[in-house]
């Protein structure tokens, strides 16, 4: 192996090792934790084998890796191996790009730049949305810049396809990301790879449809139909009855088990799409917090792409730039869309500008005579902007530790051993993940479960499965009802989860079934999220 090439397979992992005992490992939201607890049991009847949505193959080999040894964090350790090889790929396709115009030690100065501004927020503020988002599109481009060697069209569908195990929107995404790229690089020769990625979604996607039992069917729909209303604001909620009424409640706690409430016909009913007032209210209020958002977070990218538009202008009339200007057309419209349409939190809005980074490079120093005024330039941007990134998160780690120890001390107060086998019902166990490090376990070694009330998790078809296991009933009212006569059980909820709960059993009293009221101890409250233990009262 030649020097370059172990420098870049050496670079990343040393700057990712940096970063992680430096700045530390955060969790962007409750995501990656929550999902950790299904795959350990912690909050299901037994370890999750099918995510069903999401991680194809992978849960079903985690949850087993976990069994076998529960001390190792799987999870982690695999998204953030992917990351690494996503890293490697970029920083191969750059190198590439400038060798043999620029000295090696160039190149490493540069990918450190680059790495500082626009590729650490990855494996510091983590989420496994990032993963197929990076991989697949490094993937593609790899590949493209090699074609037609097969072992790298190989290697670049490879990590499309374990990139859409994982998520697939998110890889489908990664490859529109990098397509132009992969174009700039090898024009027709780009085709099979692309080709190739396109191949494997549809298909994968024609499997999915075709083996989806109709509960997961279901589960896909009202997870998107929730989104609606809770993540993109596109759905305008109108309840007209007392039961829409509880269940748009529920629905905005992310309270979502009771499907006799939850379910697709209310969001016919009562929260339907209003294109007048999406347009006329939410539109211009999401593409504020977008601008504001992307120009506060994300900078030093933002200038280096002036800085590359710049040096394309500069370029001889003789260079056609048409098809540049217009891929920058399509990246704005596809944020702006993105942003306003639906949603675009950290874990995609950096990725999509990496990408888009990276295809103004390569077509600028695909055409560019001597590459070292450009090189230069960005690198400056680079260093420049570094110093106020570099602040920006390091104040960002301040705040994140900070909710991290909080989250922790409030988790441990939540999953105290109550009985034994202990069990905890609550709405705030999946609130204290966020920030906490993906490598964590979420029960902090505790011999405890959890019957979460709330969380995207609560439609998953085994959270059904695990009201069966501990009450013999699958309905949400009805265990609740259960539970409540059992003193081992610890509930441990936000005064809004309580109240909710307390209107949805009484509900169900007036059904006549046993009244169940949740009675606050006598105990101080959590100075987070306002959680106290409660008891459960018959009457």
């Amino acid at each position: 192996m030649n020097l370059r090439r172990f420098c870049l397979l050496l670079l990343p992992l040393l700057l990712l090792l940096a970063s992680g005992l430096g700045l530390g490992c955060f969790s962007e939201t409750n995501d990656d934790l929550t999902i950790v607890a299904l795959l350990r049991g912690t909050s299901a009847a037994a370890p999750v084998t099918d995510l069903h949505l999401y991680f194809h193959g992978y849960t079903a080999l985690w949850s087993r890796l976990y069994v076998a040894f529960a001390g190792v964090p799987w999870y982690a350790l695999t998204l953030y191996t992917l990351l690494y090889a996503a890293t490697v790929l970029t920083f191969l396709v750059l190198e590439r790009l400038l060798r043999p115009r620029v000295l090696l030690g160039q190149v490493l100065i540069f990918l450190v730049l680059f790495f500082a501004v626009a590729w650490l927020e990855h494996g510091f503020w983590f989420n496994y949305v990032r993963v197929p988002v990076l991989l697949a599109g490094a993937g593609v481009l790899f590949a493209a810049q090699r074609a037609p060697t097969r072992w790298a069209l190989a290697l670049g569908l490879v990590a499309f396809g374990l990139a859409w195990l994982i998520r697939p929107s998110a890889a489908v995404l990664g490859l529109a990301a990098a397509a132009p790229g992969a174009w700039w690089l090898a024009h027709r020769q780009a085709i099979p790879v692309v080709v190739g990625a396109t191949g494997w979604a549809v298909l994968g996607a024609l499997w999915l449809h075709l083996t989806w039992s109709p509960q997961e069917v279901t589960f896909r729909r009202l997870d998107v139909l929730k989104s609606n209303i809770n993540d993109f604001q596109l759905a305008h909620p109108q309840p007209r009855t007392a039961p829409d009424s509880l269940a748009l409640m529920e629905v905005q706690h992310w309270m979502l088990s009771d499907s006799t409430l939850v379910n697709e016909p209310f969001f016919a009913r009562a929260a339907p799409f209003n294109a007048a007032h999406f347009l006329q209210h939410t539109a211009p209020i999401k593409l504020a917090v977008l601008l504001q958002q992307l120009g506060r977070n994300y900078f030093p990218v933002l200038v280096a792409l002036l800085v590359v538009a710049y040096q394309v202008g500069r370029l001889p009339q003789a260079v056609p730039k048409r098809e540049f200007w217009l891929v920058q057309a399509g990246f704005v419209t596809l944020l702006l869309l993105l942003g306003i349409g639906l949603k675009l939190p950290p874990r995609l809005a950096l990725p999509l500008l990496d990408f888009w980074l990276l295809g103004g490079l390569i077509y600028l120093w695909q055409r560019e005579e001597g590459l070292g005024q450009s090189l230069l330039s960005i690198s400056v941007v680079l260093l420049l902007t570094a110093v106020p990134y570099g602040y920006k998160t390091w104040h960002r780690r301040t705040l994140l530790r900070q909710e991290q120890y909080a989250n922790e001390a409030l988790r441990r107060q939540i999953l105290s051993p109550a009985g034994a086998p202990p069990l905890v019902v609550s709405d705030a166990v999946e609130l204290t993940y966020k920030s906490s490090s993906p490598f964590a376990d979420p029960a902090l070694g505790r011999p405890v479960r959890v019957l979460s009330l709330m969380g995207w998790q609560t439609l998953d078809p085994s959270q059904a499965a695990w009201r069966q296991h501990l009450t013999g009933s699958r309905d949400f009212t009805l265990a609740l009802q259960r539970l409540a006569t059992r003193r081992t059980v610890r509930w441990m909820l936000t005064p809004a989860g309580a109240a909710l709960l307390n209107q949805h059993l009484l509900r169900a009293h007036s059904d006549g079934k046993p009244l169940v009221q949740l009675l606050l101890k006598p105990l101080p409250a959590s100075g987070l999220y306002g959680v106290q233990e409660y008891v459960a009262e018959v009457k």
